[in-house]
């Protein structure tokens, strides 16, 4: 990976030797999928080298990225030009919730929203696969963040495509045969159709390796406080890793646009991945073209006039 860090290293080259540099740069264009690449995961790292030399530095790389998160949320929000919408997709226990909560810790609630999507229900049945998530999309000047995502239809249900049965497909319409590409297809088209209405679109995977699954697995049954997070679904969808590896390949593959990149992000260092995801949104908001509303010549009198009745 490409990236100058504080701790005095740098990395020359993609997964490359190791340089020395002065400050710290994540280049979040190192973690992206370009644009008709062949995504291979096990060719892409679950952990790379930190980027800080102790916990009480990351704490201030964190938050000197929160702050400057909050600042330009607040831009975004009062510009009010565009929306920006987060996806979040990872295996169990890949660190989903975690970076959410920190990376997004500075931010106005009032500007972000977050929505998880888990097992559709009777009335989602209804509608085509991309409705309940539509429903769901973030306003202009606002952050939408999706744990889990429409995504989900073309991951867990291709791993489990008994699921489709429960969809209300016609037969033809559940083709294996076509049904993914059909359906990568309807997500593209959907995301080219938000980028052309003003939603700017990131993509984060969160790669986990399975030994740090089983390790976090062991840390939910064996630390009382995380028992709530733990369960059997958890252990039953582990024996689907190789499948769940295949589908995440071809979904990276198929939907990693100009438009709409994925990143695939190194998760089996929490902290590291946090530093990540939080440069890939401040990379995100820096490319939005914002800037505060301008008032006119009469409502600046206005204002003068009103100050001189305080």
């Amino acid at each position: 990976m490409a990236w100058q860090i504080k701790t005095g290293l740098r990395r020359s080259a993609r997964f490359g030797k190791i340089r020395r540099a002065t400050k710290m740069k994540i280049n979040s264009k190192e973690f992206r999928v370009p644009p008709g690449e062949k995504v291979q995961l096990s060719r892409r790292p679950t952990i790379v080298k930190p980027l800080f030399k102790s916990k009480t530095r990351y704490h201030e790389l964190l938050d000197e990225h929160v702050k400057a998160l909050s600042s330009l949320q607040r831009l975004h929000y009062a510009s009010n030009r565009y929306a920006l919408l987060l996806i979040f997709q990872g295996m169990d226990a890949a660190g989903k919730d975690g970076a959410i909560r920190h990376v997004m810790s500075g931010v106005n609630p009032q500007g972000c929203q977050v929505s998880s999507f888990k097992q559709p229900s009777a009335e989602e049945l209804e509608h085509d696969f991309l409705w309940r998530t539509t429903c769901q999309l973030p306003e202009r000047g606002r952050i939408g963040i999706f744990n889990r995502s429409y995504y989900e239809e073309v991951l867990v249900v291709r791993v489990h495509p008994e699921i489709l049965r429960s969809q209300g497909l016609s037969e033809e319409l559940r083709d294996e045969k076509t049904i993914w590409e059909e359906r990568y297809r309807s997500i593209v088209d959907l995301e080219e159709h938000l980028r052309r209405n003003g939603t700017r679109i990131v993509k984060i995977f969160l790669h986990l390796s399975k030994d740090e699954q089983r390790k976090r697995f062991l840390e939910r049954i064996d630390e009382p406080e995380k028992n709530w997070k733990f369960s059997l679904a958890d252990i039953h969808e582990r024996k689907y890793w190789k499948q769940y590896m295949r589908a995440y390949e071809a979904c990276l593959t198929a939907t990693s646009t100009h438009h709409a990149p994925w990143y695939v992000v190194p998760a089996d260092d929490k902290e590291n991945a946090r530093l990540m995801v939080s440069q890939i949104v401040l990379d995100a908001l820096n490319e939005l073209k914002m800037a505060y509303p301008k008032i006119s010549a009469k409502r600046r009198r206005e204002l003068k006039s009103i100050r001189k009745r305080l």
